[in-house]
């Protein structure tokens, strides 16, 4: 049976929300079967536990916000992309702010968390959301699209019109089933343009930002002294997000996703059409992990390559 996961310990870690600016520390607890990723606003009078939904997230700029009872958690998308790419199915996040913290502005820092607490298979089966026909939405020229496909297949393309960006490539297909998320994905940071920090800013977001946790270029080039962590990061960065907005559902899908321009609005968009029509999806669970697609059957000498 190819089982639910958790972690197998507590671990903490510190830092500064993006947008915010304000220090917070993340709690990372195990979870018991069938319990999902679960957000827990530590630092209220009255705590408040707000699972990972589609159909809890609210604000959309810049950042994926869970929302419930006046309650907010922002830019949930990086730890929960590190999440998906170790196969977390169950987990508590205790949090003392809004604002889950930037980190170095990927996913690699949640990745080590997870690492450093270890992975525990569950006596339950792992469930997944298995597209059967094709969902797509669109904002302009924008688009993303799921489509049937036994695995979990990314298709993402950019288009910004800026030198350095340009010299990297702006497009990446990438299929789980044969490369690694942690080597591949998890270490690829945000990025921002110095002539938009001032009017970010004034709108009260980035708050946080640095060079320590994102890419920053000016009208040519890359301002980071240390450069690129991949050749590609811009699109892998992307790419990043959009497997956290996805994972958001509360199950991995078994699905091609593709998507131009596409963000986390979006990319929320598209859960809550697939969702809407119930002959676009069904629930599927493997009793033998050999039937189940490659890349998803957990190995502990494996699963962190």
């Amino acid at each position: 049976m190819l089982k639910q996961r958790t972690i197998k310990s507590i671990v903490k870690t510190i830092g500064i929300g993006l947008h915010s600016g304000r220090k917070v520390e993340v709690t990372l607890r195990p979870a018991a079967c069938n319990t999902g990723i679960v957000f827990c606003r530590t630092d209220l009078a009255m705590p408040i536990d707000i699972p990972a939904s589609a159909m809890s997230i609210g604000d959309t700029r810049l950042a994926s916000v869970l929302e419930k009872s006046g309650a907010r958690v922002s830019t949930v998308e990086h730890l929960m992309s590190a999440c998906a790419g170790l196969g977390i199915d169950n987990l508590y996040v205790d949090v003392t702010a809004e604002e889950i913290p930037i980190m170095d502005g990927s996913a690699s820092s949640f990745v080590f968390l997870i690492q450093s607490a270890g992975i525990d298979e569950q006596a339950a089966a792992k469930r997944f959301i298995k597209v059967v026909r094709p969902v797509e939405v669109h904002d302009g020229d924008k688009f993303a699209r799921l489509e049937p496909y036994f695995g979990f297949k990314l298709k993402f393309k950019i288009d910004f019109h800026h030198p350095a960006v340009d010299k990297t490539g702006q497009e990446l297909e990438i299929d789980f089933a044969d490369t690694s998320y942690v080597r591949e994905i998890s270490r690829a940071r945000t990025f921002g343009f110095a002539h938009d920090v001032e009017m970010m800013r004034e709108l009260g977001l980035a708050r946080g930002g640095s060079m320590e946790n994102a890419i920053v270029l000016d009208e040519y080039r890359v301002l980071n002294n240390d450069g690129l962590r991949y050749e590609n990061e811009f699109v892998k960065h992307k790419m990043l997000d959009a497997i956290g907005d996805l994972y958001i559902v509360g199950h991995p899908l078994l699905s091609t996703y593709t998507a131009y321009k596409s963000g986390h609005s979006l990319n929320n968009a598209l859960l809550r059409k697939l969702l809407k029509y119930e002959d676009a999806y069904e629930i599927v669970m493997f009793s033998d992990q050999k039937t189940a697609p490659r890349g998803f059957a957990y190995d502990p000498k494996t699963v962190y390559a």
